[in-house]
Formats: structure tokens, sequence, C-alpha cells
């Protein structure tokens, strides 16, 4: 446990990022295994709106929601939704 007053403001910040972090990972795994549980363009657009929010947040870097939107859109095509 900090002493440092400063120490003590950097964890409580820590603490609060670390949980709006994991919230915002956690609406993105649920928003894909809805998917693919369930292709459909709904479920896709949710998904990827869904990277797209937390490459707008600082979260994840762009190639990376970039490269997990393709492999949606991929799946999406071999399970023959229409966009």
């Amino acid at each position: 446990m900090p002493i440092i007053k400063s120490a003590v403001k950097r964890m409580r910040q820590t603490a609060k990022r670390r949980e709006r972090n994991v919230g915002i990972k956690k609406d993105i795994k649920t928003a894909v295994k809805a998917f693919v549980a369930e292709p459909n363009a709904k479920t896709l657009s949710k998904a990827q709106s869904e990277l797209d929010k937390a490459v707008k947040k600082g979260l994840i870097k762009k190639n990376t929601a970039s490269r997990r939107k393709s492999a949606l859109s991929a799946a999406a095509k071999k399970a023959g939704v229409k966009l």
C-alpha cells in the first residue's frame, strides 16, 4: 500500500482505468460471441462498432481492430450474411 500522496492517487486512477478498460474489452468479446453464435448483419455491425469504439478510446490499436473486423467480415461472407 503506497504512503506517498501522489502514489495513492495514481493507484486510484489506475484502478478506475482498469475497470473501464476491462468493461470495454468485455463488450467487444460479448459482441463477437453474439456474432459467432448467430451470424447476421446486425450482430456483425455491433461487433465492428464495439471494435471502433475501443480504437477511439485508445484501448486497442487501429490495425488490431482492422484485422479483427476483417476476420469477422470473412466469417460473415462464409456464413452467407447479406450486408
